[in-house]
This record gives structure tokens, sequence and C-alpha cells, in this order.
């Protein structure tokens, strides 16, 4: 019986979740690698997480819904914080990355970026028109 779940999101841009993962600590292996789980058990996974302890974190493409889906095995977990934050945390880097990217592909450069004391990131770009 396998123990893998599946986890939908919304994430669609590979280079955005790649830097993201990497911001939160996590670099990825990217292309088709194994991800593990319960007692040896595998799953395919297009970046994957490698975990020292518990199940390794993957991230597949779901060609139906054009999204990313995460895939680990819940049961093995042994981040420091529960999956739901762990996506929570993911999904804010990689608004940030993706917004950057956009940002910088019309022009614009960060002229400053507070984090706040609540895990809100501010952002004030500009850009110079001649």
């Amino acid at each position: 019986m396998s123990h893998f779940s599946t986890v939908r999101t919304e994430l669609r841009d590979r280079e955005a979740l790649v830097q993201a993962l990497t911001d939160l600590g996590h670099p990825p292996l990217e292309g088709s690698h194994e991800v593990r789980g319960y007692r040896g058990q595998t799953v395919l996974a297009d970046l994957a997480v490698r975990e020292a302890q518990g199940a390794d974190i993957g991230f597949r493409w779901n060609g139906a819904s054009g999204s990313y889906e995460l895939v680990t095995d819940l049961e093995l977990w042994k981040q420091p914080v529960p999956v739901e934050r762990f996506l929570a945390n993911l999904h804010q880097r990689y608004a940030l990355r993706t917004i950057l990217a956009a940002s910088a592909a019309e022009g614009f450069q960060v002229s400053e970026q507070t984090n706040a004391l609540d895990g809100s990131i501010e952002l004030v770009v500009t850009r110079w028109d001649g």
C-alpha cells in the first residue's frame, strides 16, 4: 500500500518554483528523480528534494491542471513546520520570485525590500525612463 500523498498547488513556473525552494533551504534536483517514502517505496517527480530524515519532497508536473503538485509521504513528514505552513511559505517565496522576474522583464529594479515581523514582504521597484 502506497503512503504517498499528492497535494495540488497553483505553482506553474518551474524556475520560480526552483528559486523558491532554494530560498527556503531546499535546493531541488531537477529532472526525473525518485522521491523516497515509506519502506523504500518511490514515486517519480520532476523536482526532488532529498531529505536525510523522513520522506523526500517532490514536485510533479500535472499537465491536466497546468501546475506542479507536491508529492511526498506525509506520514514521514519531518520538516520543522507542518506541510500546510511549508506550502504557505513556499507560495510566498514563489510569488516574490514571480514578481521579481516580471518586474525585471519590464525594466524595473528593486530599490527596497523589507521583511516585516508579520512575515509579509514589501517591495519598492523603480524604472528610469529615458
